[in-house]
């Protein structure tokens, strides 16, 4: 789109939804057509609601997770047990382990994963809060629930390392056949973790 078809507010809309993950300048393009054909029923609550989100959510303290309140809701809930603690890359993760409604543990956000490549060390997570929740006490275990990528097992390692002799157990999720899963649709790694993640029945 050039400077002569579009004035600058539409341009600028336009480049801020294509910094948004999965879109291009062609889809944001889209995207901006769509909300602006739509004002009343779509851009405007939009921007009221982002407006709102930005003034109000902000990062959990003590865990990471995003929310309204200090601490946030996940941290407050009683009945949770404080002596595991649960260690995920980002957010969505810890929404996707809330919504499985598996773990009644607590979490802890690190923010993504250590990368060489995208220049992420470990003062860049929070690696050094989550020690710093161990060395306080009162945690037994810390679950490794990183992705299954290199940069989220070398992340893991790394963790795994700086907590060692802290007197807490180190655990991280299986990796293997999903439920429901057909062996033939799935692929060689997946098969291999499966195997050495056996276990007795």
């Amino acid at each position: 789109m050039s400077q002569r078809s579009a004035g600058p507010e539409l341009l600028r809309l336009i480049d801020l939804i294509a910094k948004l993950p999965g879109l291009g300048p062609r889809s944001a393009r889209r995207v901006a057509l769509h909300l602006l054909k739509r004002n009343d029923t779509l851009l405007k609550p939009l921007a009221e609601a982002l407006a709102e989100a930005g003034a109000k959510i902000q990062k959990c303290q003590v865990c990471g997770n995003f929310d309204t309140v200090q601490p946030c809701a996940v941290c407050q809930m009683p009945g949770r047990d404080d002596g595991i603690l649960c260690v995920v890359e980002d957010v969505p993760d810890l929404w996707a382990l809330e919504r499985g409604d598996a773990f009644r543990g607590r979490y802890h956000v690190l923010g993504g994963a250590l990368s060489a490549i995208d220049g992420i060390g470990p003062e860049d997570l929070g690696i050094a809060s989550l020690v710093a929740r161990v060395e306080a006490g009162g945690v037994r275990e810390v679950i490794l629930a990183l992705n299954a990528t290199v940069d989220g097992q070398t992340t893991a390692h790394y963790v795994a390392d700086l907590l060692a002799g802290k007197g807490v157990d180190v655990t991280r999720l299986a990796h293997g056949v999903p439920v429901g899963g057909e062996l033939d649709h799935l692929d060689d790694g997946t098969l291999a973790a499966a195997l050495r993640s056996r276990r007795g029945v």
